[in-house]
């Protein structure tokens, strides 16, 4: 599913043509919505922008993104004062982000500075944290350089609440880690919370010491600088003392590659614009994420930031980037034992290329300055993969056909990547959507590139012969060297074997006001679906007569219900939503006989007495004859 926009036009298009309505604050560890209300203040500040220096920094954009599209895959680091608690707090197990230790339990900036003066990793090698990364075939690394706490893990003059004044550690692990990074040739860059400082009077978020706005309290509301415009004055302050100098000594003491930031709906639109206007000045060829400057007018960044801690994911124009974790939190929690396999991070990536996207997989290394060792397996089993696939990953670009319903598929040039995760029981692999005639497919694991039997079915489809086990459990390849470009048939086709999932994430939409899930664990929906002018649907092909049991996956609570139609050619029924507070309602609709060919799939409300029927997930096509 190639989407034909080159990246410059996506990337401007996304200035006027953002989804979606205008989103405000929520408390809690992460805000899904970050974006600014623009207000007249914001409304000139853009208009200031895109009529001069931000217009101007964009003729370098493509030259400042070359490396960054060509990394595909990086380490994100969240390391600071509260690695050392491990997820406790005076004997309590503090959950959620580990990261968030000092807002959480409501710590004073004197309190939480007595973590400083024990802070003194010895364990910290700044050489093995980027080796580490290299050896898991990671092209770019990022580090908490000032986490939301306002403490500074490097050597700053502007402010002494750093880790050469306030800890015996008395090293900056920040200029070791570049230093480290130069050395291995490991792009190279800091995470800056810009709009969060815990520890500064003058700053938005704490609202249990200073009585700030931009906390769990709310104080002033969601839009704090629009409501009471007398407050902004001092947030400014913070900028003008604390955010923007220490972003240019990061930029002119360490020469980073890209700096990331995060929670932009602390401050508004206007201020968060300033401090990328000082970036841009002091330094035009770093790339900045898209968690800095963004609004309903657009995203001033140069790529997009999706989910965070995503299983599925979305296909976007443009650049784009995700960030698992390894666990659930991106700070070290010694608590949180939630660790995916190697499995799914591989699959994720192998996904994320398939959309054009690059991952940067977050660990959450322990006070001391060492890496979890349950981290540390997932890398080097996502390093042993790397050894025999990673042609498959880099130097690719996202895929011109249709989802496959075994696995996913990169391609470069005359080539093609097939990503099996589920390897066929009959040692018959069915590629869909592939026009052009295919010279050789082999596995990349065989280096002898033994030449597997290639059968076509039709002018779209074809059948390769495979071996009765795969190579790999993970994410097994295999490589197609075609006769000429690819031209592909852009229509999925159903399995007679394999589960199809219909994801929300991947429906065509009809209709205005749909949002999205950020992609979670059972959280990858469409919502915002509130009227039955709205509907989605899914376009396929059957290749041949078949009977499928049909299961509906969504989020139902006491807001929601009422009723929908599925229609599937001729077959339409209706149905009522299943009220659930918590979990997926999975919701069995029984059987239905397709026939060979062209068909779709429609789901639209009917009766819609709440906030929307449901948060649609999935819907499960399950062949009943294999």
């Amino acid at each position: 599913m190639k989407l034909r926009i080159n990246r410059k036009s996506a990337f401007l298009l996304s200035l006027s043509l953002i989804t979606g309505s205008a989103y405000s604050q929520v408390p809690g560890d992460e805000d899904k919505e970050m974006f600014n209300q623009a207000r007249q203040r914001d409304e000139r500040a853009i208009d200031v922008a895109k009529t001069g220096w931000w217009t101007e920094s964009m003729k370098r954009h493509e030259q400042r993104m070359q490396w960054w599209r060509e990394a595909k895959f990086g380490m994100f680091v969240h390391w600071g004062l509260y690695s050392m608690p491990e997820g406790e707090w005076k004997g309590k197990v503090v959950s959620g982000y580990a990261e968030h230790l000092m807002r959480k339990e409501k710590i004073s900036r004197a309190a939480y500075l007595e973590l400083a003066h024990e802070f003194n990793p010895l364990k910290f090698n700044a050489e093995e944290w980027i080796l580490n990364a290299k050896k898991a075939g990671m092209h770019y690394f990022i580090v908490t350089a000032k986490h939301h706490d306002g403490f500074a893990l490097f050597d700053s003059g502007v402010s002494d609440f750093d880790v050469i004044d306030q800890t015996p550690f008395k090293r900056d692990p920040m200029a070791e880690l570049a230093a480290a990074a130069k050395k291995h040739g490991m792009k190279f860059g800091f995470y800056y919370s810009h709009a969060f400082d815990w520890e500064h009077p003058d700053a938005p978020g704490n609202d249990w010491e200073y009585q700030n706005p931009g906390g769990d309290r709310l104080i002033g509301g969601a839009n704090w600088f629009d409501n009471h415009p007398e407050w902004l004055p001092k947030a400014v302050k913070y900028v003008d003392q604390k955010a923007i100098p220490q972003i240019k000594e990061l930029i002119r003491k360490y020469h980073p590659d890209i700096l990331w930031f995060d929670t932009p709906h602390k401050l508004p639109l206007s201020e968060n614009l300033r401090i990328l206007q000082a970036i841009r000045e002091t330094d035009p060829d770093i790339v900045v994420n898209g968690r800095l400057a963004r609004s309903t007018s657009g995203n001033f960044g140069d790529y997009l930031n999706t989910g965070d801690r995503p299983a599925e994911l979305r296909t976007v124009a443009g650049d784009w980037e995700a960030i698992p974790t390894t666990n659930e939190s991106y700070g070290y929690s010694k608590h949180d034992n939630s660790h995916k396999p190697a499995k799914f991070f591989i699959q994720l990536l192998a996904n994320a290329a398939s959309r054009g996207g690059n991952i940067l997989l977050n660990i959450g290394p322990k006070g001391d300055g060492s890496f979890d060792q349950k981290d540390s397996r997932i890398l080097d089993s996502i390093g042993s993969w790397m050894k025999t696939n990673s042609v498959a990953i880099f130097g690719t670009e996202r895929s011109a056909l249709p989802i496959q319903s075994w696995g996913v598929v990169t391609q470069k040039e005359q080539r093609l990547y097939l990503h099996v995760f589920e390897w066929p029981e009959d040692g018959k692999l069915v590629l869909a959507g592939l026009k052009t005639a295919v010279d050789a497919a082999y596995l990349i694991a065989d280096e002898s590139e033994t030449k597997l039997n290639i059968k076509r079915l039709n002018s779209s489809d074809l059948s390769i012969d495979v071996p009765a086990v795969a190579p790999d459990g993970s994410d097994a390849v295999l490589v197609l060297e075609l006769k000429a470009p690819v031209k592909a048939e852009g229509t999925r086709l159903l399995s007679v074997r394999n589960t199809n999932r219909l994801l929300a994430f991947d429906a065509s939409l009809h209709g205005k006001g749909f949002g999205f899930g950020d992609g979670k664990t059972d959280r990858y929906f469409v919502d915002g679906w509130k009227s039955k002018t709205q509907s989605l649907s899914w376009d396929f092909r059957t290749p041949q007569p078949a009977e499928y049991q049909v299961l509906i996956k969504y989020l139902s609570a006491a807001t929601a219900g009422g009723t929908y139609l599925l229609q599937l050619g001729d077959f339409k029924k209706e149905l009522s939503v299943i009220i659930q507070k918590t979990g997926v309602v999975t919701q069995d609709i029984g059987t239905i006989k397709l026939n060979k060919g062209a068909a779709q799939l429609k789901i639209a409300p009917l009766q819609v007495p709440g906030n929307e029927p449901m948060k649609l997930l999935e819907i499960q096509l399950i062949p009943l004859t294999k």
